[in-house]
C-alpha cells in the first residue's frame, strides 16, 4: 500500500511549520508600532535625534542578544509584536530610548518658499 495516515499527517504539519517559518516577518503597521533602527547597536541607539517616544527593545533569537530602537503607543503592542514574531522568552527587555526630538517634530521637512513675481 502507500504510506500510513501518521506519515502523512506528519508530512503536512512539517510543510504549514516550514511556511510560519518563512511568512514569520515583523509587521509594525499591525500593532500600531514603527521600528527606527532593527538589530542595531546602543550606539547607534543612544543618538540624540530620534523622537523623544521610542523604545529601547532587547531581544533572544537562536542565542544570540539584538537591539531595535522603536516607536509605538503602547508598551504592550511593542511587546505582542515582538512576542508574536519570536515567541515566547524572546523579549528581555524594554527601556527608554535617548531622543530627545519632539516626536510630532522629529522627521520634519521645511518647504521651500516660493518666490514672489
Amino acid at each position: 500500500m502507500g504510506q500510513s495516515f501518521v506519515s502523512i499527517a506528519t508530512e503536512e504539519r512539517e510543510k504549514m511549520a516550514e511556511k510560519k517559518k518563512i511568512n514569520k516577518e515583523i509587521l509594525p503597521r499591525e500593532y500600531g508600532c514603527e521600528i527606527l533602527l532593527e538589530k542595531t547597536t546602543i550606539e547607534k541607539a543612544k543618538d540624540s535625534s530620534f523622537p523623544n517616544d521610542a523604545y529601547l527593545i532587547w531581544y533572544l533569537v537562536n542565542e544570540e542578544y539584538y537591539v531595535d530602537l522603536t516607536r509605538c503607543g503602547k508598551k504592550s503592542s511593542l511587546f505582542d509584536m515582538y512576542y508574536d514574531t519570536y515567541g515566547p522568552g524572546a523579549v528581555q527587555r524594554i527601556d527608554f530610548g535617548y531622543g530627545r526630538v519632539n516626536p510630532r517634530l522629529w522627521g520634519y521637512q521645511k518647504t521651500e518658499k516660493r518666490k514672489k513675481k
